[in-house]
């Protein structure tokens, strides 16, 4: 049957009692690898939590990359994984803030109608790792609405209750909505893993972008000092008023990039202009940077092994421009450095990490869009075209609903407050 999205803010059912169906934007094999195609709404039962689940009434959804990686079926595609063969579908979204509606068993913590934010890693709560030594080692760690599907993009949701967080109170559904997979990434990378404290100095990379406003935020919520690299003047306007003491524009050093097969003169230019960034960095930041918040990949690994101070870290958590890294080995043995793996984020310190927003941490949007604009959200991010994260409107009608509390706000930019 047709699906009426002008409907889909609205649920008969209470707390508590599950309608029978809901509409979600579903992700079916026969429709992979077309954006536009990809993605169609349909009319599909409600799942039923099992035990330390939740049901989640979506309020409000953000938008991420991985979302697009689904349709496309890049780098693989998703249904051979997580739940995906037992259902059959894909139902994206990893972001999300919404009502709890119903509960499983074993659930004692929450209850329905409370207000929460979800985050997106599971794991089975029978690994041994999951009690003792950290859930992202567990061999059953997934990311929610990834490699599973029940994700955010449905008026309902299926999460495991560890997944949820207190709503901040004075956060709309929209402000709520998209900073999860973000913030809690950005804060494993530099509170967990490199211990960032008050007085070190912090280069990141693409400090406008999905994780780097965080990085900077957070840099100076713990009183390090963190120079950003964008890619224009207004990401670095951002960037400063984030709280960065400066920022470098890489257009400037458009040989800084490592092209695959360089020759021997594209290599010299490409060294040249390392070197000239590197002291660029160390003149915003007085000296070499102790951490390098690092997700660039290929064509900047190269540089960030080479500005960090000896005994300094580079912190990767991915690699948007290629995963296949070459670079001088020399910079790293010969000034003792450190090159760190973060990935995804434990429900431990996305915890932590929701008790800033608000306090030190400031969510950055760009755009509500309504349901039916789901598709084109996700082109919007694939081209670049968005600064600030997007969120998709479900259970909320306009970005300003589920505000109970005074207190500072998402920062918005751009278009589409």
């Amino acid at each position: 049957m047709a699906i009426d999205v002008a409907e889909v803010s609205r649920v008969e059912a209470a707390p508590g009692v599950l309608p029978r169906t809901m509409a979600a934007w579903v992700l079916r094999p026969e429709r992979e690898r077309d954006l536009d195609t990809a993605y169609e709404i349909e009319e599909i039962e409600v799942p039923e939590p099992g035990p330390f689940e939740a049901v989640v009434r979506v309020m409000a959804a953000g938008v991420n990359f991985n979302g697009i990686w689904a349709a496309l079926a890049e780098p693989i595609s998703v249904f051979p994984y997580g739940d995906h063969p037992r259902w059959g579908h894909h139902i994206a979204g990893s972001d999300a803030a919404g009502i709890v509606w119903k509960v499983g068993p074993g659930v004692t913590r929450w209850k329905p109608g409370d207000e929460v934010v979800l985050h997106a890693n599971q794991a089975s709560y029978e690994d041994p790792e999951v009690h003792g030594l950290d859930p992202l080692a567990a061999p059953s760690q997934l990311g929610w609405g990834y490699q599973t599907t029940w994700g955010s993009f449905a008026q309902f949701c299926k999460v495991q209750a560890q997944q949820l967080l207190p709503k901040p109170a004075h956060l709309s559904w929209v402000d709520a909505s998209a900073y999860g997979v973000t913030h809690f990434t950005a804060y494993r990378m530099l509170v967990t893993r490199c211990n960032v404290q008050a007085g070190h100095n912090v280069l990141i990379w693409g400090a406008a972008g999905g994780l780097g406003v965080f990085a900077t935020q957070l840099c100076r919520a713990s009183g390090a000092n963190a120079v950003g690299v964008v890619s224009s003047r207004e990401k670095g306007e951002l960037a400063e008023r984030l709280g960065a003491i400066g920022y470098i524009d890489r257009t400037e050093f458009p040989d800084l990039v490592q092209l695959p097969r360089e020759d021997a003169e594209r290599a010299r230019r490409r060294r040249d202009a390392t070197r000239l960034f590197a002291k660029r960095v160390e003149e915003i930041l007085g000296e070499a940077p102790d951490i390098v918040f690092e997700h660039v990949g290929r064509e900047v690994f190269s540089a960030s092994v080479f500005v960090a101070k000896p005994f300094g870290k580079v912190v990767t958590c991915g690699a948007t421009t290629g995963y296949e890294l070459e670079f001088d080995v020399r910079h790293l043995w010969m000034r003792q450095k450190q090159i760190v793996g973060a990935h995804a984020f434990n429900a431990y310190e996305a915890w932590r990490a929701n008790e800033l927003i608000g306090s030190s941490i400031r969510p950055v949007m760009w755009r509500a869009m309504g349901f039916h604009e789901l598709p084109e959200a996700h082109r919007l991010v694939q081209e670049n075209r968005h600064v600030g994260k997007i969120s998709i409107l479900v259970g909320a009608e306009d970005a300003e609903e589920g505000r109970t509390a005074d207190g500072p706000g998402a920062i918005w930019l751009g278009s589409g407050e």
